[in-house]
């Protein structure tokens, strides 16, 4: 589980990281990140990293979503580490995350965090 501080809730921090952050698409999943921006929130938790989920209904009923959910804030959290402090993601689940592995999905996440991190330099 995310910590409550790392975790993206409100529309309009989705939209922004949608259409203003680098993007990198896998075969299962599609990450949005802003790197190193200021946050919105004031206190201790401006700098942290924080991330958002996006399972619709194409990848499947609640029961596959909310596992797909689980499964990718999982993996996330153990990543967080990997993005420069100020940093918002949110990714997105394709269908193809309905019948994949966590060890997949992971590889799919380590590679699209390669190629966000690879642009911004």
């Amino acid at each position: 589980m995310l910590p409550a501080h790392a975790r993206l809730r409100r529309r309009e921090d989705f939209t922004r990281v949608l259409r203003s952050g680098n993007r990198a698409g896998r075969s299962t999943l599609v990450v949005h990140a802003t790197l190193g921006g200021a946050s919105n929130d004031a206190g201790p938790t401006e700098n942290s990293v924080r991330a958002g989920f996006v399972v619709s209904k194409a990848v499947g009923n609640a029961v596959i979503r909310h596992r797909v959910a689980r499964q990718l804030r999982h993996l996330v959290r153990d990543r967080l580490s990997q993005l420069p402090p100020g940093s918002t993601v949110v990714v997105r689940a394709l269908p193809a995350a309905a019948d994949q592995t966590s060890e997949t999905l992971g590889r799919d996440l380590d590679g699209a965090f390669r190629r966000i991190l690879k642009a911004r330099r």
